[in-house]
């Protein structure tokens, strides 16, 4: 295979070993384990079914509450959840071409949208996170008041006009769209020889237009890979990581001011939900993009590693990636496991909960500058 990038860092596993070979000399069946054949078709149907159900029924509950008491933070589920969603649809495909080992009997057509789809989700749900982690940033420390007694003032507790949010969410989508199009103009159906004289259509990336030397392939690789991972993982982590900081820090000073019983346990609450939600992110990906990055790196010659690692890395890969591809049917998981106000619109209109007017000062009323204190219990939820 000429071209790792995309096959290693967003798909589900090609084969790697022609790369590995200009290095340690690997035959070609020694680059996965056998295993993978018939575990790995079998983890991305479990992903395909509990991301399809769970992410459909976070797009159902945004999009049938009311749109008056439509959060900004709503829009930004929403939309992450379409992503993950778009993503998922594709997984059937993919299993199948993991279970044939990597042969791809559905043309180019659909090898392209794919691909285009799956890269399409990893930027839009990046970009998504991180605007949802500013969008809480303003929603939570600009409401909390600056001392005690003192509300927050209605300009800073009043919801971010819906036109702006709608703007963010445009740009989220184009900018997603755009950094996706390598795969979707890149991508290419090829035939491969197979040991014992037989051969299988593989579903890459095709250099030959843009490069006219292995050389230029190896560094458009290098180029596409590491960038993909400065953009869809980074940055977005980057930005969750100062935009959370700041929630914890600033809630902190918040209850400090407020020491009654009662409210400590929030705010160690709340601080264990954030952490909880920024680190489900970096663990998911991280693997993923480490290793994608470790051997890209070794590939261009920019990083020594010996054979064995470079082995292991190959062999990781495949289950490295389920563990990125499961961030996709877990967002819809932790929404219901941490924000009660999700969790009972969810029952509602599933019609496992009788309609009820919430009390007031409950979890789940908007926030207003009259009932910021019933925002303190779900701060920081939306990730």
């Amino acid at each position: 295979m000429d071209a790792l990038y995309y096959d290693y860092s967003e798909e589900p596993p090609g084969n790697w070993s022609e790369a590995g070979a200009l290095a340690c000399a690997w035959e070609e069946g020694e680059t996965d384990w056998e295993l993978s054949f018939s575990l790995l078709p079998v983890l991305y149907m479990l992903v395909f079914v509990l991301g399809l159900s769970g992410n459909g029924l976070v797009i159902f509950t945004v999009w049938r509450g009311a749109p008056a008491k439509r959060r900004s933070a709503d829009a930004y589920i929403g939309n992450l959840a379409l992503a993950d969603l778009a993503f998922v649809v594709t997984l059937p495909l993919w299993a199948a071409y993991t279970a044939l080992r990597f042969h791809w009997p559905f043309g180019s057509a659909l090898c392209k949208l794919s691909s285009y789809l799956v890269l399409l989700n990893m930027f839009a749900s990046a970009f998504c996170l991180g605007c949802l982690g500013f969008e809480r940033y303003l929603a939570i420390v600009h409401a909390l008041p600056r001392s005690a007694g003192r509300p927050a003032s209605s300009s800073c507790s009043s919801p971010r006009p819906r036109a702006a949010t709608l703007l963010a969410l445009a740009a989220v989508w184009l900018l997603a769209g755009l950094l996706a199009l390598p795969a979707l103009l890149l991508r290419e159906t090829r035939l491969s020889p197979r040991a014992g004289n037989g051969s299988a259509v593989e579903c890459d990336m095709d250099f030959s237009g843009v490069a006219g030397s292995p050389e230029e392939e190896a560094w458009w690789l290098a180029a596409l890979s590491l960038a993909t991972t400065a953009l869809g993982f980074m940055l977005p982590l980057l930005l969750l990581t100062l935009c959370y900081c700041c929630i914890g820090a600033a809630v902190s000073r918040h209850f400090q001011r407020h020491v009654r019983r009662e409210e400590g346990r929030q705010r160690r609450r709340l601080l264990r939900i954030i952490v909880t939600l920024v680190a489900v992110f970096a663990l998911c990906w991280l693997p993923f993009h480490l290793l994608k990055s470790l051997y890209v790196l070794a590939w261009v010659g920019l990083l020594s590693l010996p054979c064995p690692w470079l082995g292991l890395i190959l062999r990781l890969h495949p289950y490295a990636t389920c563990l990125a591809y499961i961030n996709s049917c877990l967002n819809p998981f932790l929404y219901a496991f941490f924000d009660s106000r999700f969790r009972a619109q969810c029952l509602l209109l599933l019609g496992l909960r009788p309609l009820r007017r919430a009390p007031a000062g409950s979890v789940s009323s908007t926030l207003s500058g009259q009932t910021q204190k019933s925002e303190l219990p779900s701060l920081g939820t939306k990730v």
